[in-house]
Formats: structure tokens, sequence, C-alpha cells
């Protein structure tokens, strides 16, 4: 699950403060209902990356404490302050609860965010699922991006787990570029103020995981 929302102005502090101490998080990781689940902040924005076991959960259940520091998000009638982000790359999947379980130690859980062209919003997603599902080449086990309007938002693990996807991919064609750079991924992206493309790191909030024994709280 991945999700994001905006911190109404002069709330930052406070919001984080609920986001990184929530107890509902907690319990979900310490009575098996959370594999992991990190929190990122940039700017107004926070993002939540979690791995549900038995059903989905719904940020409004882990973070009920912090929804008067959220801003409400138009578009629908219901009052929503968390937005589903949509997966739009992965090098892998869990295929079990077995497979997904880390088999070493995390040092370190990263988030990430770019802005795409709105006009190549589909290209990066017909050459990412492509990628995906033809398996032209592996990457890390546990990076997964995810898209909002033209909005990137990346997590990943460190170090990298490299290994071969258990499920069977989705295509039969083998029409990814040889050369991964034959995509143009640089025409893909807005740049940045300061010039550079493609994504940034942005600030870590907490990380809990379902196997260690003091979760961190940033």
């Amino acid at each position: 699950m991945i999700y994001r929302a905006q911190m109404r102005e002069g709330q930052e502090e406070a919001a984080l403060r609920q986001l990184a101490g929530s107890p509902v998080a907690r319990r979900w990781v310490d009575e098996g209902g959370i594999m992991t689940i990190a929190g990122f902040r940039w700017q107004q924005h926070v993002f939540a990356y979690y791995e549900c076991i038995d059903r989905d959960i719904h940020p409004d259940e882990l973070f009920e404490t912090a929804a008067p520091m959220l801003e409400d998000w138009p578009g629908q009638a219901a009052v929503r302050q968390w937005i589903p982000m949509i997966d739009v790359f992965h090098f892998n999947e869990p295929a079990s609860y077995e497979h997904w379980i880390r088999k070493q130690p995390v040092e370190r859980r990263a988030g990430r965010v770019a802005h795409l062209k709105p006009e190549m919003m589909a290209s990066y997603i017909y050459y990412h699922y492509q990628l995906q599902e033809e398996r032209a080449f592996l990457g890390d086990k546990y990076e997964i991006i995810a898209m909002h309007e033209n909005l990137l938002f990346g997590y990943q693990e460190f170090p990298k787990v490299v290994e071969e996807p258990v499920l069977p991919r989705k295509l039969a064609t083998n029409g990814t570029p040889e050369n991964w750079n034959d995509s143009r991924m640089d025409l893909h992206f807005q740049a940045w103020e300061d010039g550079h493309l493609y994504f940034k790191h942005i600030e870590p909030i907490f990380a809990m995981y379902c196997g260690d024994e003091h979760n961190e709280r940033i």
C-alpha cells in the first residue's frame, strides 16, 4: 500500500509527531498485521509505504490522531485525506509471506520523489510495465515506484536484494529496448529547479519492520 497526504500549513511538526508515534501502526506491526511500514516527508507532503499481511488496511486506521493536521483532498463527495498512489513499476512482488520476509538486516529504508512531464506519463507507464513483465533485467526486490497525477514516489531498501521473481511474468513479448537508455527516460522527467533530472531522496519520518527488536522513529 502506498498513500500520500498533505500537512496543513503550520501543523507540520505536530503531524510528523503523530505519524511517527502512532501506537496503532506499531501494534499492527507487533501483532503481525503489517510486515514493513515506513513514512517519508517532502515539503508539505507525507508518504506512507506499508505491506499488509492478512487484509488491506487504510491509513485512516493507522494514523487517526494525525487527521486534524492533514488537509482534506478534493475530488470526491466523501472526505478523504490519504490518496492511494498507483503501482507503476516493481522488479518483484510478494508470492507468499515466506518469500517476502527479509532474509538479511535492512540498513536503510529510503523514499524519493520526481515529477514526470504530464504528456509523458503514458509513455513512462508503457516502458516500465513492459520492462517489469518481460523481465528484461533484474533489479531490487523491494523497490517500487508509485504515481499520483504526475508525481512519482519510490520506495527502496538498502543493501539491495536482487533475485529472480517467483511469480510468472505477464507478457511473452520482448519489446523492452536492449539498451534501456534507448527508452529516453531523460525526456520523461521534469527538471528540478537546480537542473537535476530524475528522483531526489526525501526525509524519512519513521520505519518499522516485524523482525526488528528496536524499530526506528526519526
